[in-house]
């Protein structure tokens, strides 16, 4: 059976899951912010995603980071290393591609991670 959470927005729900797998979609609330900020809410809206589905960020396994800047690269960077923390084996595939987003947002982010086991 498939688990989805409905998102904000019409078509496509924030994250789903199945069996031991889940897909999350994290983007900032508040779009008037910069990049910073904007990554600080996409991150805790993932935070908050993984753990409805019984996972954790320690548990992605890839993540896709979608900039509408690439000069905004290193300032995202900064935050995610420390989200992620220093642990290596608790750092995902990640790729970071420049795209354009819908309005002011400056940052969405897609992570594929693992059910933590009972």
């Amino acid at each position: 059976m498939i688990t989805r959470i409905r998102g904000r927005y019409i078509g496509r729900n924030a994250s789903s899951a199945y069996k031991d797998l889940v897909w999350a979609v994290g983007t900032a609330k508040d779009t008037t912010v910069g990049i910073e900020e904007q990554t600080i809410q996409t991150l805790a809206a993932l935070d908050n995603l993984l753990q409805e589905q019984g996972s954790h960020r320690s548990q992605i396994v890839s993540a896709q980071v979608y900039l509408t800047n690439m000069a905004n690269k290193s300032a995202m960077d900064r935050i995610w290393c420390d989200w992620l923390g220093n642990d290596p084996q608790h750092w995902p595939q990640r790729v970071c591609i420049g795209v354009d987003l819908h309005g002011d947002m400056l940052i969405e982010i897609s992570v594929t991670a693992v059910r933590l086991e009972d």
